[in-house]
């Protein structure tokens, strides 16, 4: 395997991670600086680590935040700067317009919408009122917006006039505990849509002058939702003391430092646009970039180029698809800034790793962590040689080990290289979740009795102490950086009056990393033709989106099953991609059917 070697000529400026063994030897939580010592009382806030202390001091004139308008294809880039002191103000002012609702600490603000401004302001304006705050995919379909609100418990939903009447409208009825939904794109002249309340309007008429709500380490502040294999998404709730994970991180995995230009391109509906798109950049006071359109090759080499970025945090699928672009793109454009490139969301291959040194003069650096986590845990640093297509190594204060583990629970760690076993993560990182909202049992089960947190992901540690992504031990799917659940998607094409059953895997893609596959078995009297095909895909896209819902579907005359009715969705997989299938003693299939015969042949 060759190896990416670091010389002092590769680094640009001093990391902050330069002796790694010496750092993690050295390294306590406790030396974290305290980022919310002007709360006073022993308070912590994520808006007033990231917004207040800045607002009110000697980065308040700093842009903290330049949004790329969506000009809709024009190739000129339009550019609006919010500072730290504009972003305090508009923070606070939407803090007072929750209390004037009589939103108040712990109330659940959930966010619907697209990069625009005002997702930050709600969002901070929300922490710092001491309200829970959920962020969700904007691109999600009517049925998982209302899933997770209801499991959420949501009070208020953020949204566009536009997203409103296309999904939220739709199951309004629904949504019973939301009280309130306030529209971002209205002017303060505009009729309002019945049952939803004109932010603007609301936003002019309060004051700037909300003081910060009495928030604690162990107060809750974000609710991510994650997917699972069965019945329902797993709300994680994450708690104000994370603050200390994200800016070790954003220092440490990310290599933050004062004068940078940071892009993270990752949608504020996944944990990485909220906690590396928001949170940690804020935290350091640096310049967030925030393009507000869609994926364009062009577009993105020129706001490399124009906007003189320096640190750029990515996804797989983007770089793929920039690669599918071709590299002649990338030739007319000149990154002279750009110092550290790195990458989250699925397995970087080792070609795309060399391809960024290639095209754009930098590797990429991989890392990895999940929505649980809170933050990065293992990465590829500036400093660090790169092994291409390796996670990385553990970051100082994350403890991580390959074990194999029981029923019971009880796990045993393997010490030798180069064994596959599963990820395992050493309990006391301050941004680790606090509890799956309304599954107590499922969380306990996410951990071993002597401490460890089981990542449910399969790897390798070298002799190194690199660690290699294998795959996941479960049936989540990650598409495009998106996890997806495939009893989700399951739900939703069983609905269809044609459909008996369905079986949904992860099907490898050169782009998205996985696509979603689905197996439709037919209720008698249905032909499993194109024009079925297309009306199944039709429905799935509309109660689903387009990004969770199904890419392919195939007609299958039975689904594999376990005896005791489960689908098998392991062997599913194996007979798609032609893999041996392992134990079929215990499929359970229907008398007659080309699977039934398989088994008993």
């Amino acid at each position: 395997m060759e190896i990416i070697h670091k010389t002092s000529a590769d680094l640009r400026v001093e990391p902050n991670l330069r002796d790694y063994e010496h750092t993690r030897a050295e390294f306590a939580w406790s030396d974290v600086p305290e980022l919310c010592e002007g709360m006073g009382g022993a308070g912590c806030n994520l808006a007033y680590a990231a917004v207040d202390r800045h607002a009110d001091g000697p980065n308040a004139s700093r842009t903290a935040l330049r949004f790329v308008e969506d000009t809709g294809g024009t190739g000129d880039l339009v550019t609006k700067d919010v500072s730290y002191a504009e972003l305090g103000r508009l923070t606070r002012t939407f803090t007072n317009v929750l209390r004037s609702l009589g939103i108040g600490k712990g109330d659940r603000v959930f966010l619907i919408m697209g990069r625009v401004p005002e997702l930050y302001v709600s969002m901070l304006g929300a922490l710092r009122n001491g309200s829970v705050v959920s962020p969700l995919f904007s691109a999600f379909g009517p049925e998982p917006i209302a899933t997770r609100v209801t499991i959420g418990e949501a009070n208020v939903l953020v949204t566009t006039t536009a997203i409103y009447r296309r999904k939220i409208a739709k199951v309004r009825d629904q949504l019973t505990t939301v009280r309130h939904i306030l529209l971002v794109d209205q002017d303060q002249t505009a009729e309002d849509e019945p049952g939803t309340l004109n932010l603007h309007r609301l936003m002019a008429q309060a004051g700037d002058d909300a003081p910060i709500e009495h928030t604690t380490a162990d107060d809750p502040s974000l609710l991510h939702f994650t997917s699972g294999t069965t019945g329902t998404p797993k709300g994680a709730m994450h708690v104000h003391g994370a603050v200390a994970m994200h800016y070790i991180t954003g220092r440490y995995a990310l290599d933050l430092h004062d004068d940078d230009i940071y892009w993270c391109t990752a949608d504020p509906g996944w944990v990485t646009g909220t906690t590396y798109g928001i949170i940690a950049p804020l935290l350091h006071g640096v310049t967030s970039i925030v393009d507000e359109a869609e994926f364009d090759a062009e577009r993105w080499y020129r706001i490399l180029q124009d906007e003189q970025v320096t640190v750029w945090y990515t996804a797989p699928t983007a770089i793929r698809m920039l690669i599918k672009s071709g590299a002649e793109i990338a030739q007319r454009y000149r990154f002279p800034k750009l110092r550290f490139i790195a990458s989250v969301g699925e397995p970087l291959n080792a070609e795309a790793v060399w391809w960024g040194k290639r095209v754009l003069g930098l590797p990429i650096h991989d890392n990895w962590w999940q929505t649980e986590t809170g933050g990065i845990m293992v990465a590829n640093t500036p400093a660090f040689d790169i092994k291409p297509g390796s996670m990385g190594r553990p970051l100082p204060g994350v403890d991580a080990v390959v074990v194999t583990h029981d029923d019971s629970g009880t796990a045993s760690v393997i010490d030798q290289p180069g064994v596959e076993g599963e990820l395992a993560l050493r309990t006391g990182w301050p941004s680790m979740f606090r509890g799956y909202l309304h599954q107590d049992e499922r969380y306990r089960k996410c951990f071993t009795p002597d401490g460890l947190y089981l990542t449910g992901d399969l790897v390798k540690r070298d002799e190194d102490g690199y660690f290699w992504f294998v795959g996941r031990a479960d049936d989540v799917i990650k598409s495009a950086g998106h996890l997806i659940g495939p009893f989700e998607v399951e739900n939703v094409l069983t609905d269809h009056p044609a459909v008996a059953e369905a079986g949904v895997i992860g099907k490898p893609d050169p782009t998205m990393g996985e696509l979603v596959k689905a197996f439709v078995s037919l209720k008698e009297g249905h032909t499993g033709d194109d024009e079925l095909r297309r009306d199944l895909m039709a429905h799935a896209r509309k109660r689903l989106g387009a990004a969770v819902a199904p890419k392919e579907i195939e007609f299958v005359d039975a689904l594999p099953h376990t005896r005791s009715g489960k689908i098998m969705r392991r062997l599913l997989k194996a007979r798609e991609l032609g893999l041996p299938e392992g134990d079929t003693s215990t499929v359970e299939t229907a008398p007659g059917t080309p699977a039934a015969q398989e088994v008993s042949s």
